[in-house]
């Protein structure tokens, strides 16, 4: 693959201050856990469903562990320790809570409560662990597609609906296919519950639905004879429960940002820094593939003068994913295709900004993002962008590529519209299967000085995040030119301080407690 001559001093100096500022962030917030952390918590130890009114039992728990004022020094210990004291299931106990024949009280023998959380988390661990070695099994013996993967939408707001078109859209050659969430999701403060079929935009996240989703898709999977890859959303106010959810039910892929949330849903910064940083580390020991937003900051600031953004938060967000536990391979870093079509040279902006990308995340599973902010009702011309795009894609070795549709601008795709952006990106990838071996970049010519420009602008822009810290850059709008403060937003109110004695067992069995520093 050809390569841009890049200061690797200077990837190696904005680096060394993401990864400063990630640290600076994750040592303030591991004093804290969310009500959504402890929600996540329970239902890794058997917690589901809704009680009469419909209200999921975990959030019947939490609420009711802070009305004692017990949440705290954790959910877990408390639960499991009410479980061994009647021999119920923690299930059983959700249930006796939402009923009100039960009134949960701290554990009599603190250790005790911890040993046995422990051997219940384990469980749950092994349970998931599972999960992900079938995965692997499945990859091997059927094989995957060459990258770029093809990632593809369904977004009918009914899950049997997205089930017919999903199974259609891998049978035309999609590899991935991502269940668009229903519209304002995010600020939900609870998962609905059960099988879905109506959603505004999209489909409701619930484990039920991810289970119906992973069945057809494995099962057309085996008629195909290569494992199809499934995508949701655990992005917002319930960004660890999805995650928990996503790794039960073997999801592949997680839309998992560490600041989307704070800056274009105004969800309080504090409770996302908490939230994703436990969401990941199930995604890691998960095997699930992250995807960042990135891409999302140049539908608010233009992408030709703000690229040095995007690169600066893949910086940040590589760390948080580090400090997590994933790994590069697990990274979907997100970047697109924005740059105003009419901008002179604007394609070699393109492949300059992709290929500065590849190179300095060189072992991360990159995704790409198609022209949206452009596109218009002409869909001649926006086949044609979809198409420069796909150049790119396949010149930089990116990894995961979200489909450019030539009706973008008009409605939601329709099936003939996807099985049109399949027959373009691979004729395209097969056309120009080996380009990138046989081509090279001039030294010093406008495609490397301009990747090199804004790698110098990202040093900066990183230097000075680090001064002031993550705060205050998002809230002078670093980013997608959008400002936020640390205690504004939704969702502050379910930040809780730890007690001292507070206790979770996963981080310490997915993790380590050496590479937190925190339980």
């Amino acid at each position: 693959m050809s390569h841009l001559q890049l200061d690797q001093a200077q990837i190696d100096r904005a680096r060394d201050s993401a990864r400063r500022i990630a640290r600076q962030v994750f040592d303030e917030m591991a004093q804290f856990t969310t009500t959504t952390v402890e929600r996540a918590t329970l239902r890794l130890l058997g917690i589901d469903g809704v009680d009469e009114n419909f209200v999921p039992l975990p959030n019947v728990v939490v609420s009711h562990l802070q009305d004692q004022h017990l949440l705290q020094h954790g959910a877990a210990t408390t639960v499991v320790a009410a479980m061994q004291e009647h021999g119920w299931t923690a299930q059983q106990v959700a249930e006796a809570v939402s009923k009100g024949s039960l009134k949960l009280t701290l554990p009599k023998d603190e250790t005790a409560a911890r040993h046995a959380t422990e051997a219940q988390a384990r469980a749950m661990c092994e349970r998931i662990a599972k999960q992900r070695a079938y995965r692997d099994d499945q990859v091997k013996t059927m094989g995957e597609a060459p990258t770029p993967w093809l990632y593809l939408i369904v977004a009918t707001g009914n899950i049997y609906e997205d089930v017919v078109q999903a199974v259609a859209a891998a049978e035309q050659g999609a590899d991935i296919i991502a269940v668009i969430r229903s519209t304002g999701q995010s600020l939900l403060d609870y998962v609905p519950f059960g099988a879905t079929t109506e959603g505004f935009g999209g489909t409701y996240a619930t484990q039920e639905n991810f289970k119906l989703m992973r069945a057809a898709l494995d099962e057309v999977g085996t008629r195909l004879g290569r494992y199809i890859r499934l995508t949701n959303y655990c992005s917002g106010l319930c960004m660890p429960e999805i995650a928990a959810m996503g790794a039960i039910e073997r999801l592949d892929m997680m839309l998992n940002d560490s600041m989307y949330g704070i800056i274009f849903r105004d969800i309080n910064m504090k409770r996302t820094f908490i939230d994703q940083f436990f969401s990941r580390m199930v995604n890691a020991y998960a095997g699930i593939i992250i995807n960042t937003g990135e891409d999302n900051y140049l539908t608010t600031a233009d992408a030709y003068e703000a690229a040095h953004t995007v690169l600066a938060s893949q910086l940040i967000n590589e760390q948080f994913a580090y400090l997590s536990g994933l790994k590069p391979d697990q990274m979907g870093l997100g970047h697109a295709f924005e740059i105003h079509p009419e901008l002179e040279n604007g394609f070699l902006w393109e492949l300059a900004h992709a290929q500065l990308v590849r190179q300095v995340f060189p072992d991360a599973a990159l995704k790409y993002m198609p022209p949206t902010k452009h596109m218009t009702g002409n869909i001649f011309k926006g086949q044609v962008q979809d198409t420069l795009f796909n150049i790119v894609s396949t010149v930089t070795n990116q990894n995961i590529h979200l489909l450019g549709m030539m009706t973008e601008a008009i409605h939601t795709p329709f099936i003939q519209d996807r099985f049109i952006a399949i027959q373009n990106a691979r004729y395209v990838f097969g056309t120009m299967k080996d380009l990138h071996a046989e081509i090279e970049f001039k030294s010093g010519g406008m495609i490397e000085t301009r990747a090199q420009n804004v790698l110098t602008e990202t040093e900066q822009i990183l230097a000075d995040i680090e001064k002031i810290g993550l705060a205050a850059a998002i809230g002078k709008g670093t980013f997608a030119e959008i400002s936020r403060t640390p205690t504004g937003g939704k969702g502050l109110d379910g930040v809780i301080a730890k007690a001292d004695n507070y206790y979770n067992p996963f981080p310490h069995l997915m993790l380590g407690t050496a590479t937190t520093g925190a339980n």
